[in-house]
């Protein structure tokens, strides 16, 4: 998915098997990459198989889409991710509720998420905690509120979208200071 030399890769490492250990790999994956770039690309071929071996993004999406039912309203969810694939899922599912990415949006065009962003950009490590913690490079922490929702209030009906309405229009009425002439 993020190197953009899969398709050679792929094929020198199907040419070139079988391989005796991660030596063997590694040399088929360099040996269709720059020289300049044989470390990284070889990093992400080992990363890849990782996150593959061990159903990394699988069990990723599982706990996002589970998060929102296992805590309360207000309640927070902190997800420190590592690599880009992580980073998109997490983020999608804070900004937009869903893992697709898809904006879903009521009649009037508002944005609706069951979740608040904290922190509209991820927190991303210090340079003075890299140094002491390299591996802290690439995390970064989002963090998201549980939006409450008063399904009392919508019983006709318990959409997301509507109840969200239903709270928007309530708590304006409450907030609007009365008008004089």
């Amino acid at each position: 998915g993020e190197e953009s030399r899969a398709a050679p890769i792929a094929r020198n490492i199907v040419q070139s098997r079988p391989f005796s250990d991660t030596v063997d790999l590694a040399d088929a994956v360099k040996a269709v990459v720059p020289y300049k770039e044989q470390i990284k690309c070889t990093a992400r071929v080992f990363q890849a198989l990782r996150i593959a071996v061990n159903n990394e993004l699988e069990v990723l999406e599982r706990v996002l889409d589970t998060a929102h039912a296992l805590l309360a309203p207000g309640g927070r969810l902190a997800v420190i991710s590592y690599h880009s694939l992580e980073d998109r899922r997490v983020k999608h599912m804070m900004k937009y509720g869903n893992l697709a990415g898809a904006p879903v949006q009521d009649k009037f065009g508002t944005l609706i998420s069951p979740w608040r962003l904290v922190h509209k950009k991820p927190i991303t490590a210090s340079e003075a905690e890299v140094k002491v913690n390299s591996r802290a490079r690439s995390a970064r922490l989002r963090v998201a509120e549980k939006v409450p929702i008063d399904w009392a209030v919508y019983e006709e009906e318990k959409s997301f979208s509507e109840a969200i309405k239903v709270q928007r229009s309530s708590s304006r009425r409450r907030s609007a200071a009365p008008h004089r002439r």
